[in-house]
């Protein structure tokens, strides 16, 4: 793919397009149609997402109204009580958090968290996002995943910036509430679906997420792993191939991976035909470090080290839980991997307003591409696929721990 043809699909992409919402939708049939441009069979699969309509959203501290963004699916209600800053997780900072209005230092919450400060007895929580020293005061609007409040209650959420975050503590606010009042409803976002058939029944299925987060264009985060799709679609489809290959395009992936763990629930019985999944989020950065995340045997990373090696292409390969789209694969057993180039913060930000076209090179995406087109095509043009199916020890515990099915061990 030239880079004028990669440039367009940027710049026909550059808007937000979270989870659940029109613009995800067409994101989602811009992508089908630039498949089937290249000669595969595409379709959209839709699932229900958790969606909410904010009708009313407001932080009051020590009586004085601040800016934010009140928690998607959190609730409705007002809710009172002493605010206390809680830069840390341990037990001890949990355990007097009781009948408290809880800050974090944090712009989410995960599973354990959540239960603790649940237990212990919070009222609601305030998230801080942005940075103190930028121009811009964005506020992200995030939701209260149900897979993290699981049985529990919920409580009132909301996102401040920063610099509120940094005066509530500085000037010693005593007394915060919250109020939020929202529509709550079940809406759809969809997963493209795209194949090559081989010459067997079995698949290696390569899978991006094309969401992006509220305030982020997400042409970095993660339409250039999208864009690393549409490219190995079109360096392989006139290319002999004994695996099928099938594109699977994710929708909120952001909001904890539902469309890839949509996917494998909706396939389940077709996945023990799966004998790979390459994942791609986040590539063709102007600066950068590649890497691979290996969940599968530890061959599979000298592999690619040594491909690499062979091709000129420098990376990092390791075993473990990449999180991204990978992840529910491995999970159900499905030796899988992701593919990323890691660019620093400073140089290509991601969930922001700074994720734009601009933070990408196309020569180095065509670079990415190139390599990914030929590991691809070594694994589908195999005899047999190399990498054995069975998930190390390893990769399942931390499966385990990432999935919140145990603690991550201090």
């Amino acid at each position: 793919m030239n880079q004028r043809a990669l440039k367009k699909i940027f710049l026909d992409t550059d808007y937000v397009h979270r989870s659940g919402t029109p613009q995800e939708l067409q994101a989602a049939e811009y992508l089908k149609a630039r498949c089937e441009e290249l000669g595969a069979k595409a379709w959209l699969e839709s699932f229900p997402v958790p969606m909410a309509e904010m009708e009313e959203a407001r932080v009051f501290a020590d009586g004085k109204e601040i800016l934010c963004k009140g928690f998607f699916c959190c609730g409705s209600g007002e809710v009172e009580g002493e605010l206390y800053y809680m830069p840390g997780l341990d037990k001890v900072s949990i355990a007097g958090a009781k009948d408290k209005i809880v800050l974090l230092d944090s712009q989410g919450i995960g599973f354990f968290p959540y239960q603790d400060l649940m237990k212990a007895g919070a009222r609601g929580i305030l998230f801080q996002y942005g940075n103190i020293h930028f121009p811009n005061r964005d506020i992200d609007e995030r939701d209260l995943r149900a897979h993290v409040v699981g049985e529990e209650r919920k409580v009132l959420c909301a996102m401040i910036h920063s610099e509120s975050a940094v005066s509530l503590v500085k000037n010693k606010v005593k007394r915060v509430r919250i109020r939020i009042r929202q529509r709550e409803y079940e809406g759809e976002s969809h997963n493209v679906i795209a194949e090559l058939p081989g010459e067997t029944d079995e698949w290696i299925v390569l899978s991006a997420h094309y969401d992006s987060t509220a305030l982020s264009h997400g042409s970095y985060d993660n339409m250039s792993g999208c864009v690393g799709l549409l490219g190995v679609l079109e360096a392989m489809k006139g290319k002999k191939r004994r695996y099928g290959l099938r594109f699977v395009f994710c929708g909120s992936e952001e909001r904890g991976l539902l469309g890839s763990k949509a996917y494998v629930r909706d396939h389940e019985e077709e996945l023990s035909q799966i004998a790979l999944n390459i994942n791609l989020d986040m590539i063709g950065t102007i600066m950068g470090k590649f890497i691979a995340r290996v969940s599968a045997e530890e061959k599979l990373s000298h592999y690619l080290s040594y491909m690499g090696a062979e091709l000129g292409f420098p990376l990092t390969a390791s075993v473990g839980v990449y999180s991204s789209d990978s992840t529910p694969f491995a999970d159900k057993g499905v030796p899988a991997l992701s593919l990323a180039r890691i660019a620093g913060t400073n140089v290509a930000p991601i969930h922001c307003r700074y994720d734009r076209p601009e933070v990408l090179s196309m020569e180095q995406l065509q670079k990415d591409i190139a390599f990914i087109a030929e590991f691809t095509r070594r694994m589908c043009q195999a005899a047999v696929c190399p990498v054995a199916r069975e998930i190390p020890e390893k990769v399942k515990k931390e499966l385990d721990e990432y999935l919140f099915r145990k603690r991550k061990e201090q």
